[in-house]
């Protein structure tokens, strides 16, 4: 994992919207989906994890579009508060002021940081959200699945885009039959939905990424991740390709409570929790791994 020095403090306070990674499918197959950045919480235990969302994406005119996560098992799913992000980040940034100021001294910055056919079982308005949880067993299942879904929605002649056909491929071989569908609107001003969180059993921490091969150009990839000890074991995308954006901080029951209590009761009310960003950027296209770490 990449190190580096804590300067960079504020990059989650100081931007306005906030992004999730999903494939998508557009009803109309001409225009374009742009998801130039992506971001989350990730609470993993080592037996279950809860993925907290928000989405913010554009396309290239006014469009219907289907968003699809593929999950390892089927996930509980409720409507998040966008604003944990802006609450972790800013515990982040007082803990790191607090260990890098020394008295009399200012802003330490020498150190760097440390290493470390579908079966639907869930449907429900979520705000602007109409959420789905499938169960797929094979790939004519998910192709008739969202075809159907598509025609339901007055599009005549339903096309999926022969990249999420093959990604979803890759994802039943390797066991993932789960897949969460997620229909909003888009058009070309960048728009910011309800956060939607996940939870559901993973017997490592999990972040799709793959599934996003489909829209357009690069990504930033930023994730607060919350766990009780370092991780170090990444099976499937290169560690090199993790960047550490800051030394790890100690987090308390009481201080994840007021973030998220679900967390919180998650994590078994511990006080020697790890909370840290981690940073993955690159071409959309460019992901042929999910992030996996234990």
């Amino acid at each position: 994992m990449k190190k580096v020095t804590p300067i960079l403090f504020f990059f989650f306070i100081s931007s306005g919207t906030l992004f999730a990674d999903r494939g998508l499918i557009p009803h109309n197959p001409n225009v374009k989906v742009f998801n130039p950045t992506q971001r989350a919480m990730i609470a993993w235990n080592g037996e279950e994890e809860i993925l907290l969302l928000s989405t913010d994406l554009r396309a290239s005119e006014a469009t219907e579009v289907l968003e699809v996560i593929p999950l390892p098992s089927e996930p509980t799913v409720k409507k998040g508060d966008v604003e944990v992000f802006r609450k972790a980040t800013a515990l982040i940034n007082r803990k790191l002021r607090e260990r890098y100021v020394r008295p009399g001294k200012g802003l330490d910055l020498s150190r760097e940081g440390a290493s470390p056919a579908g079966e639907v079982t869930f449907h429900e308005k979520i705000g602007a959200h109409d959420i789905s949880v499938t169960h797929v067993l094979d790939k004519s299942g998910f192709i008739k699945w969202v075809e159907e879904y598509l025609r339901s929605a007055g599009v005549k002649n339903p096309t999926i885009p022969e990249g999420i056909k093959s990604v979803v491929s890759e994802y039943l071989d390797e066991g993932f039959s789960w897949f969460v569908f997620d229909a909003i609107s888009l058009d070309e001003i960048p728009k910011t939905g309800e956060a939607i969180q996940y939870r559901f059993a993973c017997e490592y921490l999990y972040y799709p990424l793959k599934i996003s091969r489909t829209a357009e150009g690069d990504t930033s990839v930023e994730l607060l991740v919350l766990t009780p000890r370092l991780l170090s074991n990444f099976p499937a995308l290169p560690i090199g390709r993790v960047k550490l954006m800051h030394e790890p901080i100690a987090i308390s029951s009481r201080e994840l409570r007021g973030l998220n209590a679900e967390m919180d009761d998650l994590m078994g009310k511990r006080d020697d929790l790890k909370l840290r960003i981690w940073q993955i950027k690159g071409k959309l296209s460019s992901f042929d791994k999910d992030l996996i770490a234990k």
